[in-house]
């Protein structure tokens, strides 16, 4: 029998019935138990009744996680039946089995969607950075109305048998799949489920928005058999074009099995070809809507002098590069080699456009070096010198950009700064950092590019 009240000493697979409350970062709602217990809850909606499966639980932890294995009182946002039913938890822990990653808020509707991402996001501003502000999510253009096939980007673990497959929360374990939802279906329609892919231990597959070649890259273990896999990739080719490369753990070197290593997207009037293992926006939508929307919220102008951080393929070089003109400048700054390399080969044309390879603080101090702490600051040496930004654009990753990295910006002092985050989480602490050093947020927007994930797209543009 069910128990609001939980055991002195909880196991796992223990079940609880919790209110749910407010939704939190992470994509979890926040209960608590009838002791005061704090239970971070996946796959409900705040305000609902259901019945939690402990799935990390003990008497010392500070808090415990669970999942909703049964509703006794829905919220009215919650859908009939969620958009896949692998990450269904409702339906996984009938099995004895955890739901996979990959569609956390599959059992919402998307307005419902939003509203919680929205809540997160004012939350972080309110909480980390001071900010209050009232926050909308917008929704990609075009978008699906169930919120489906928008990733043109895929990452897939094997299993022992050579099957593709998906995490659980928090776990390691591999659960088969035979097809995902939220890709563009040119994904889907590859089949990976039906390949022995023994000796590869992770797939990654890209497929361009505009329907050009797909890409399947293999993350080799050591000692696999190329040949064999070499003989499974090749059915993909039966009747379409593919693009299939490799790279072992233990090797730098990246093999083309078949077509061209790079992936050619295009957004706008620009071309790139962005690398296998290379970043690139995911949905489908993302790359014409932020091409437009992040160097428009910079504000570049002819003749100014750019600051593309974390520039990946150099999807916002290129427009700053076109807002700047001939007259103008813009320095790209990107850790990957591989994508560094991309963009590189995408600007050659472009003179007035650099592309400097390195972590973004260490970029920074070499090329200004008044801009490093005292502790960092080293002799420039042989760096080319470059021209104070006019305009900062940044897209850091979940990390955010950090304490070292705002005050070099502070320092640099441009006129405006766009920030674009994939974690709100990390985009409130730096605004924070921001503000005590007397900047301003002049604005956020959000958007709503990973739909049925708990994740939210924000971009805030600062002034000092």
């Amino acid at each position: 029998m069910t128990s609001p009240h939980p055991p002195a000493t909880p196991d796992e697979h223990d079940e609880l019935e919790l209110r749910l409350g407010p939704i939190a970062h992470g994509g979890h709602t926040v209960a608590r138990t009838g002791e005061g217990r704090v239970v971070f809850v996946r796959h409900g909606l705040p305000g609902e009744l259901v019945r939690v499966r402990l799935t990390e639980a003990g008497a010392e932890a500070r808090f415990w996680r669970g999942d909703v294995v049964a509703v006794l009182e829905a919220d009215p946002g919650r859908r009939d039946r969620h958009v896949w039913a692998p990450a269904d938890a409702l339906l996984t822990w009938r099995r004895g089995e955890p739901p996979v990653g990959g569609a956390e808020f599959g059992h919402a509707e998307l307005p419902a969607q939003r509203r919680l991402k929205a809540a997160v996001v004012a939350e972080q501003l309110s909480r980390l950075a001071g900010l209050e502000t009232v926050v909308e999510v917008e929704a990609m253009p075009g978008e699906d109305p169930l919120g489906l096939g928008w990733r043109t980007r895929a990452h897939f673990a094997v299993d022992a048998a050579g099957r593709i497959g998906m995490h659980p929360h928090r776990d390691a374990a591999v659960v088969p799949v035979e097809s995902f939802p939220l890709v563009v279906p040119a994904i889907d329609e590859l089949r990976l489920s039906a390949l022995d892919l023994r000796g590869a231990v992770r797939v990654d597959v890209a497929a361009p928005a505009g329907g050009g070649t797909p890409l399947v890259h293999l993350s080799l273990a050591a000692g696999a058999d190329r040949q064999r896999l070499h003989r499974e990739l090749d059915r993909l080719a039966a009747g379409r074009e593919v693009s299939v490369t490799a790279r072992a753990e233990d090797s730098r070197e990246l093999e083309t099995w078949s077509g061209r290593p790079a992936v050619v997207e295009h957004a706008g009037a620009h071309r790139w070809e962005v690398s296998a293992e290379g970043f690139w926006q995911i949905h489908r939508s993302a790359p014409g809507l932020l091409l437009e929307a992040v160097p428009a919220a910079a504000g570049a102008r002819p003749g100014e002098h750019a600051l593309d951080l974390y520039a990946g393929a150099g999807l916002f070089t290129a427009a700053l590069a076109d807002a700047v003109g001939p007259a103008g400048s813009v320095l790209a700054v990107e850790g990957s080699p591989l994508t560094s390399a991309d963009a590189r080969r995408t600007f050659t044309d472009r003179p007035q456009v650099r592309v400097e390879r390195g972590s973004v603080d260490k970029v920074a101090a070499r090329l200004w070096p008044g801009t490093a702490a005292p502790r960092r600051r080293r002799s420039p040496g042989r760096a080319r010198a470059a021209d104070r930004p006019d305009v900062v654009v940044l897209d850091p990753p979940r990390a955010g950009a950090g304490r070292v990295v705002v005050d070099q910006l502070v320092a640099l002092a441009p006129r405006r700064i766009a920030y674009l985050a994939c974690d709100p989480a990390t985009l409130a602490r730096d605004l924070g950092r921001f503000r005590r050093a007397g900047w301003r947020v002049r604005s956020v927007r959000a958007f709503d590019m990973y739909p049925n994930t708990h994740h939210v797209e924000t971009l805030a543009v600062l002034e000092p």
